[in-house]
């Protein structure tokens, strides 16, 4: 679908998925700009409530019949999936860089990380197995097992726009649930072409449904009391609405929020690593992920020379065009993000941080013009100024100086937000306390990201997650299930029992 502009740029205009259907909605109808260029590639559509519900009565008459087919033959849905994944991949990275603004190399590894989470819901005839206690008592016999609960919704956010819907459906009908998928509506392309790619693998239809929309299609997906749960990844005051809202009406939710993550530079630790390591942390993806370093505590008398060095690495980097080889970080996803970042900046020089580099103004390399924002490095924030305590989703790193590793993991544990948390030392009882201290659901020990693989659990705490099951591992099968125990007695010939030693 698409449709040119005055100018004559192809403009794509994304439709909703009904019953395996893909048709036009009949919403209104916003147009994306490619961050990169700010032309128009896409037109996203704001679907009407009749669309959601009807989305909904096609996940939900689906179900019962996906639910019955055996759990081997839906695995075998997966395999086909991702031998087409990896097909198109090349396309699919191509289409997140163009409506994203990630780099290709970013959207290929991140494209990498959401077919393991596919790779992971082949496994679901193993993931499904349940518990069996024979002889429980004389003659009963009890059993677990595990059941799909219904209609599922996943609302991923912008910035992974292949990657984080892959964390949600795949596992979810592997199970045996139908699936409404609602992606973001700034980088809608990605998740439909992931969809399309979906039914060419064999998938019944109707059982993974797309729509379209912000807050009202949200809203009518909470309210619905067909859907039995609801997995999203976004802002933490978005999260606790939908956490709040959707278990009010009887859902289960997984509700992943944002993150203000530290990482923690000891003396002795190599420094190079660190530094490699913190540049790609802080500035891959533009900063825009959950899993971003934002604040460097840097212990004792590594700070000078640290500073040093990511100041000259983050000259290195250069802005521009995620489709160009030469660019190092892409621009931000619009220009109200831009703005957004910019005002953060202009508060850490308020506040009383010095400005080590300032990414305002950047200039792009390939002489494009998007939304760009250079890197940008504060030294000497303290933990109560707002950019070392609020999420700003962009290029910015603060780095706050500390006498010793207690005052470090007070810095780490007085924020809000519990994501994730990483640490670069030479000494394993350094590591082995800070693991075990520091309040976030994912730690790392010389690792600038600490993002598990899709068999482990996508673990956020505190204010960065509100739910009791996680995205990804053993939490997702439990999420996306029911336990059922069945306890069973035949009736045998009496016959005596005996007990001999």
């Amino acid at each position: 679908m698409a449709t040119q502009t005055t100018t004559g740029t192809r403009v794509y205009d994304c439709p909703i998925c009904i019953g395996g259907e893909w048709r036009a909605s009949a919403g209104r109808r916003e147009t994306l700009l490619n961050p990169a260029t700010a032309e128009p590639v896409t037109t996203v559509p704001f679907c009407t409530p009749e669309e959601v519900r009807a989305a909904v009565d096609s996940a939900q008459g689906a179900f019962e019949t996906w639910r019955q087919v055996p759990v081997v033959d839906r695995s075998h849905i997966f395999f086909r999936y991702r031998e087409l994944m990896l097909k198109h991949s090349e396309e699919i990275a191509h289409l997140t860089t163009l409506e994203h603004g990630k780099t290709l190399q970013e959207s290929r590894a991140s494209l990498g990380r959401g077919i393991e989470a596919v790779e992971f819901a082949t496994s679901v005839p193993t993931l499904l197995m349940g518990d069996t206690v024979g002889d429980i008592s004389r003659g009963l016999d009890t059993v677990t097992i595990r059941q799909p609960i219904g209609v599922c919704v996943g609302i991923p956010p912008f910035n992974f726009p292949s990657m984080v819907p892959m964390w949600m459906f795949p596992l979810a009908i592997a199970c045996g649930n139908s699936f409404v998928l609602k992606p973001s509506e700034r980088v809608p392309r990605t998740a439909v072409r992931c969809v399309e790619l979906l039914y060419e693998a064999g998938l019944p239809q109707g059982v993974c449904n797309v729509v379209h929309g912000t807050k009202e299609v949200v809203d009518v997906l909470l309210a619905d009391p067909r859907v039995k749960a609801v997995s999203f990844v976004g802002s933490s005051p978005v999260a606790r609405y939908i956490y709040e809202t959707a278990s009010r009406n009887g859902k289960r939710v997984q509700a992943m929020g944002g993150a203000k993550n530290h990482l923690v530079v000891m003396p002795g630790c190599d420094l190079g690593a660190a530094v490699k390591a913190i540049i790609g942390a802080a500035f891959g993806c533009t900063g825009q992920r959950c899993l971003a370093t934002s604040v460097v505590v840097a212990v004792g008398d590594v700070a000078d020379p640290l500073i040093e060095e990511l100041k000259e690495a983050a000259r290195q980097i250069s802005v521009g065009s995620g489709q160009d080889p030469k660019t190092g970080m892409g621009p931000v996803v619009n220009a109200a993000a831009k703005e957004r970042i910019e005002r953060y900046i202009a508060e850490g020089e308020k506040e009383g941080a010095r400005l080590v580099t300032d990414g305002r103004n950047a200039r792009a390399h390939d002489d494009t013009h998007g939304y760009y924002i250079g890197p940008t490095i504060f030294d000497h924030v303290r933990p109560e100024m707002r950019i070392a305590r609020e999420e700003i989703f962009g290029p910015v790193l603060s780095l706050i100086r500390a006498n010793n590793l207690d005052e470090a993991v007070e810095v780490v544990n007085h924020s809000e937000f519990g994501n994730a948390t990483s640490i670069f030392t030479g000494s394993g009882a350094e590591a082995r306390e800070f693991a075990a201290r520091a309040t976030a659901g994912m730690v790392g020990v010389n690792v600038g990201v600490p993002a598990p693989s899709a068999f482990f659990p996508f673990a956020g705490w505190k204010g960065s997650f509100f739910g009791d099951l996680h995205a990804l591992g053993r939490d997702a099968v439990q999420f996306y299930t029911e336990t059922k125990v069945v306890t069973s007695r035949w009736p045998t010939p009496a016959r005596e029992h005996k007990i001999t030693f």
